[in-house]
């Protein structure tokens, strides 16, 4: 989440004159996050979160997403739900942007990740992956194999300023990658982008997930591949294996993990920290100098990507 676009208070009431929600008591920028501006906005009803819908999340994707946030809740898994306006439509236009409403989800977000947060996060995701099995929508994923040269293109010029020799070695991973990227795997919508700040807690209980606007359909095991690199790794940059057991483990306990998705782990592991290297980079070069926002260390990935190169089979992640 973050903040790009300013909304005044004048556009705010008329915007949520259409709702019902009552006097507006509280309304403060987001900051955590990249993509969309987001608000807390409190008022006499309740908390709830407005999103206002930045260039990188395109029009024509929202129904997919506002709708399997619904489906998904349908069937237990705990997200934000939009909120119907009084004419029962979901998304509206604030700020000249896509604009809608949420339901509030309480819980925090682990600053500091241990083995039982990945324990249910493993077995949720994979909830999450048989509730999404019959969603009746499809988006391809914009952000997979196809689409990280024209990333690297984009960056390769100032690539070497971030870090000499970076442009060389991204370019030899998406030659590897591009020719030896899986086929056939299992595929079914994916969350695509599940990091710690977008998973809440409760003492030791998972209670919400959020931000589904990467979601897609891909390999369920990518799903498995980002949260490995998003959840695994010590802040010194070490692989921890006992929080990559925990994952794998519990998520095969509620969907059975097939023999070709665990011998694929390590090369969608690499692309998945391919990918966020990218878009990371990418933003990190051209990041608005007024947005109420941090860009994220590209390298951080860098350094996990260079790990995953030298796996040679799904022991490392902690299974047998």
């Amino acid at each position: 989440m973050a903040v790009y676009t300013d909304v005044s208070d004048s556009d705010l009431r008329a915007f949520l004159a259409g709702y019902g929600l009552g006097e507006v008591l509280t309304f403060k920028g987001i900051a955590e996050g990249v993509e969309n501006s987001n608000f807390l906005l409190g008022t006499s009803s309740g908390n709830y979160v407005l999103t206002l819908y930045e260039k990188r999340v395109h029009r024509e994707d929202l129904p997919f997403f506002l709708g399997l946030m619904e489906h998904l809740a349908s069937r237990g898994i705990a997200c934000p739900l939009p909120v119907k306006a009084a004419d029962g439509t979901v998304l509206h236009e604030l700020g000249g942007r896509p604009a809608a409403v949420f339901t509030f989800l309480e819980g925090l977000w682990p600053r500091r990740v241990h083995p039982f947060h990945c324990q249910e996060l493993g077995a949720q995701l994979a909830r999450l992956h048989r509730a999404g099995s019959d969603f009746a929508l499809r988006r391809p994923n914009a952000l997979s194999v196809g689409a990280w040269r024209p990333l690297y293109e984009a960056c390769e010029g100032r690539a070497d300023d971030v870090c000499a020799g970076l442009a060389a070695g991204l370019e030899r991973e998406l030659d590897s990658l591009e020719a030896t990227w899986p086929r056939d795997l299992p595929e079914g919508v994916i969350h695509a982008d599940l990091f710690p700040d977008n998973v809440f807690f409760r003492d030791e209980r998972l209670t919400g997930l959020i931000d589904f606007y990467f979601a897609c359909n891909d390999f369920l095991a990518y799903d498995l591949a980002i949260c490995l690199n998003a959840w695994c790794f010590e802040p010194d940059g070490a692989f921890n294996a006992t929080k990559a057991r925990h994952l794998l483990q519990s998520y095969g306990r509620e969907r059975a993990v097939r023999p070709e998705e665990l011998e694929a782990l390590p090369i969608l592991a690499r692309g998945a920290a391919l990918r966020f290297l990218l878009t990371r980079l990418y933003d990190w070069l051209n990041c608005p100098a007024d947005a109420f926002v941090t860009p994220k260390d590209p390298l951080e990935y860098w350094h996990k990507l260079r790990f995953h190169q030298e796996v040679r089979g799904p022991g490392a992640y902690g299974l047998t």
